[in-house]
């Protein structure tokens, strides 16, 4: 069976998440994407970084990456000096987390609303944390303009610091998130992969709304995407759902594009071989 992850918000993004990691574990998944606190500024201790490594030993999960926060008032890209220095301090503290619950990727946001030149300065500001710790930070794309910042802070940092997060929700809405993927393909190290309409952020389950997954399976197969699939889908755009209902389907969609993955590299695999 193949590797899947999901991210531990489904439900909640904040309070424990005990009855959460527990029941991902029983629906069958192998790893987590971390999410909660993902946008606040929540300092996790060491206390609370111990009873999560517990935790993930208990119910039988791996951590895949983690979600690094987008502070409200700790923000790494932020104008004011002293925001942008705790928001480094913040990121800190995921690096750490991340390193000691096992994982190799943090994730974050690049707003094209923040000064570059700000965001680039926290960069380089954390890279010798990322070499401590043998954690990379994986840009995300959002909305518009927000490929091009990406981009541009990868072609200064390299991949032993830096790669992207390819978020399929937010590409679809843009338009352009697959033929972007395309030339950053070299560069991928996290997925976040849901679906919607084209119009909203409504991280829905695979296969049910206009993503093209075969296209995006194709693309993930060619890239130097090597982890467990990762979703991030919540219950709250599919009413009526029961949670285990709702991570059975998760987990059925997933070993769905995981045989739609499989299949492309085996034809890529076979393509250069005959080359």
């Amino acid at each position: 069976m193949p590797q899947l992850s999901i991210t531990t918000d489904y439900l909640e993004s904040k309070g424990s998440p005990d009855r959460y990691l527990r029941a991902i574990g029983e629906a069958g998944f192998t790893h987590i994407h971390w999410c909660h606190q993902w946008n606040t500024d929540f300092l996790y201790g060491a206390a609370e970084i111990a009873q999560i490594k517990q935790w993930l030993t208990d119910y039988g999960i791996a951590l895949c990456d983690l979600h690094a926060s987008h502070g409200k008032e700790k923000r790494w890209g932020s104008g004011l000096d002293y925001e942008r220095l705790a928001g480094l301090d913040l990121i800190r503290n995921r690096l750490d987390m991340t390193a000691e619950l096992g994982g190799d990727v943090i994730i974050l946001h690049a707003p094209p609303s923040d000064d570059i030149d700000r965001q680039r300065k926290s960069l380089g500001d954390l890279e010798a944390d990322c070499r401590r710790t043998g954690v990379r930070i994986a840009l995300e794309n959002l909305g518009a303009g927000s490929f091009d910042r990406v981009e541009a802070l990868l072609s200064e940092f390299g991949p032993d610091v830096c790669g992207h997060c390819y978020d399929c929700g937010h590409g679809n809405i843009t338009g352009d998130g697959l033929a972007r993927l395309e030339g950053l393909k070299d560069r991928l190290i996290s997925v976040h992969l849901h679906d919607n309409d084209g119009k909203g952020d409504l991280h829905r389950i695979p296969f049910s709304d206009t993503v093209d997954w075969p296209r995006l399976a194709e693309l993930i197969a060619g890239s130097s995407y090597t982890k467990p699939l990762s979703f991030e889908v919540v219950t709250r755009n599919h009413e009526g759902i029961e949670e285990t209902e709702f991570l059975a389907w998760v987990l059925e969609t997933g070993n769905r594009l995981a045989a739609l993955v499989k299949g492309s590299r085996t034809r890529i695999a076979k393509k250069h071989t005959e080359d």
